[in-house]
């Protein structure tokens, strides 16, 4: 082979070489970055898995992230140019984010969407993920609080048990009933803790009362607290009910020990294995027959980086992700923030029955906020409900106090 001759045919290898590699370059995935706190039973890492096994020429990495570092560490991320491209967001917290407008503007792509519509949604989660009047994000899952209440308690003390209280006089009237101190038995049990669980489980009572955080110191928020306050100095509820989680408040009911219960369909499945007595869920009372509804709203939102280089093969994951929604309960025990998808029968009817109390309470159910500085109005919240409970304020006089913060922080 001559000189000109093998040059021509290295060029040409070359050439080919470099076509292939070009072609392989364009075949490559898109690599998604996706952090969650979701662990290997819940849905993030699962809903990745299959949607990584369709090879539909988009990847996705995990990474499960701790609560305490969600917020801190994704606003970092986002301002040293690492933030991922999809995250899971506490709903309260979304409004930072969006605000910021860290995230990304979803309102064109769910106009387009076939698969993620708005009128779909209950209304709470949806307004969680809405920010001036746009979506920044999608909701994943929903969670509120009722009432549950002991039946065995009620027909012992001469009540009807499928009369559970409808009205906050009616409650505190039970509660009184109830309560027991020779048997060591409480009329009620909540969480008035001083953190974001105090918040949660105190909002919707305020709302129900005609107040939102912006006028937390409204007529029916201040008797909202003045129950509270009642049903702790009237012995009526634990007093470490100032400083128990939810769980610990629950626990307590599981026992025995207290009649009615506030909290979430999370409880079920314990219940169901440590309540050895006859239980029914309720709507939570309303301030008079006839007010408006309300009830608080847990669990998270997924959300995209604005920062994202992929915005449109994120979404594509946001479609699918919504798409596994049907199957949510049942492969995850997580109620989906879907109005249009009824929670499948599981063969346990009073399982079956406190799902359908909890999916109506849905209904009702309103975001915390939204408002870019949540942490902050929830912290004057909770330390309204703890200088009340405590006796350090009166109930008007300590949400005058966290109404007068709020609007210092949220203008």
């Amino acid at each position: 082979m001559g000189i000109r001759t093998y040059t021509i045919a290295v060029a040409t290898a070359l050439a080919t070489s470099a076509s292939l590699f070009a072609l392989g370059a364009q075949a490559e995935d898109v690599k998604l970055t996706l952090w969650s706190l979701d662990r290997d039973i819940q849905p993030a890492p699962n809903l990745i898995k299959e949607f990584n096994a369709q090879r539909n020429g988009i990847q996705i990495e995990y990474r499960q992230i701790q609560f305490d570092d969600v917020v801190s560490e994704a606003m970092r991320a986002y301002s040293t140019g690492n933030a991922p491209d999809i995250i899971t967001i506490d709903n309260p917290n979304h409004a930072m984010f969006a605000s910021r407008k860290a995230f990304l503007d979803l309102t064109d792509m769910i106009a387009k969407s076939t698969t993620i519509k708005p009128e779909n949604y209950f209304p709470g989660p949806l307004a969680s993920a809405t920010w001036d009047g746009k979506y920044y994000g999608v909701p994943k899952a929903t969670n509120t609080i009722a009432l549950y209440y002991n039946k065995d308690l009620f027909k012992a003390a001469g009540l009807d048990p499928e009369k559970p209280p409808q009205t906050w006089d009616e409650l505190l009237e039970t509660a009184k009933k109830l309560t027991d101190p020779s048997k060591n038995v409480y009329g009620i049990t909540f969480s008035a803790k001083a953190n974001e669980e105090g918040t949660f489980q105190f909002l919707p009572w305020a709302q129900m009362g005609g107040a939102t955080y912006k006028s937390i110191n409204s007529e029916g928020a201040v008797r909202a607290l003045t129950i509270w306050k009642q049903m702790l100095d009237g012995k009526m509820t634990s007093p470490d009910t100032l400083t128990r989680s939810q769980w610990d408040a629950t626990a307590t009911f599981n026992a025995g020990n207290a009649a009615m219960a506030i909290s979430g369909p999370w409880e079920i499945d314990r219940m169901l294995t440590d309540a050895k007595f006859d239980w029914g869920t309720a709507l939570l009372p309303v301030p008079q027959q006839g007010a408006e509804r309300s009830s608080a709203m847990g669990d998270y939102n997924w959300a995209i980086f604005s920062s994202t280089k992929h915005p449109e093969e994120a979404f594509k994951a946001l479609e699918f992700f919504a798409s596994k929604d049907v199957t949510m309960y049942k492969d995850f025990g997580q109620i989906p923030a879907r109005s249009d998808l009824p929670i499948p029968p599981t063969g346990n009817a009073l399982k079956d029955a406190a799902l359908k109390t909890f999916v109506e309470q849905l209904k009702y159910a309103k975001p915390r906020g939204p408002s870019p500085e949540w942490p902050k109005i929830s912290k004057a919240i909770q330390d309204a409900i703890q200088a009340a409970l405590t006796g350090q304020m009166e109930p008007k006089a300590a949400l005058d106090q966290a109404a007068e913060k709020i609007k210092l922080i949220d203008g």
